[in-house]
C-alpha cells in the first residue's frame, strides 16, 4: 500500500501510446475477452481490435494518451484492469466516459484529464508529476497542465484500488 503522499509525490515517466477519439470498452479488451479475470491473459489481448500487436510491444511504464472520450461504451471493469495488467501506468485524455474513469480509480490505475493533448506525439517520453499538476514532454520540451486529481480518488489509488479501500476503512 502507496501513502497519499507517496502518489502525490510521484514522478512518472513512460513512452506514449497515442490513440485517438472514442475508444470505447469493447476497443480496449474485446467482449470476446470477458468469460476471464485473469489479467495475464486481459493483458495479452489489451487494444488489440484497435492495433493487433500492442499487447507485444508496450512496455511497463509506458503511457497511453488518446482524444475524448476515451473508455466509452459498456461499463466493464476489465477494461482499466487490461490496461494496468499490461503495465501502462497512466492514461491522459482531455475528458474520459465518467464510469471508465470511476473504474480506473477503482481498480487503481491512474487516469488524468488534460484539456489539449493534439501536441503530444506517439513515442514521446512524458515526465509527469503528480504533485504540481505538470506534464513536460521530454521529447519536446513542452509543458501542460492536467486536471487536479479529486482526494478521494487519490485515497483509492494508495490503497490500490476501490476493494482495497473498503478493506482498510
Amino acid at each position: 500500500m502507496k501513502t497519499i503522499s507517496s502518489i502525490i509525490a510521484s514522478i512518472i515517466e513512460g513512452r506514449v501510446w497515442r490513440f485517438g477519439k472514442n475508444i470505447d470498452t469493447d476497443l480496449i479488451i474485446a467482449a470476446r475477452y470477458l468469460n476471464t479475470t485473469d489479467e495475464a491473459i486481459l493483458a495479452s489481448h489489451l487494444l488489440e481490435d484497435a492495433r493487433s500487436d500492442f499487447a507485444s510491444v508496450v512496455k511497463k511504464g509506458d503511457i497511453i494518451v488518446a482524444d475524448e472520450n476515451f473508455g466509452c461504451g459498456s461499463s466493464r471493469e476489465h477494461a482499466p484492469i487490461a490496461i494496468k495488467a499490461a503495465g501502462i501506468s497512466v492514461v491522459i485524455a482531455p475528458y474520459f466516459a465518467r464510469i471508465f474513469y470511476r473504474n480506473a480509480f477503482n481498480t487503481g490505475l491512474l487516469a488524468l484529464e488534460l484539456k489539449d493533448v493534439s501536441k503530444i506525439k506517439e513515442s514521446d517520453i512524458l515526465n509527469i508529476n503528480i504533485e504540481s499538476g505538470i506534464i513536460i514532454n521530454k521529447s519536446t520540451n513542452e509543458t501542460y497542465t492536467f486536471n487536479p486529481i479529486p482526494t478521494f480518488m487519490l485515497k483509492l489509488l494508495s490503497a490500490g484500488g476501490l476493494m482495497q479501500y473498503a478493506k482498510q476503512n
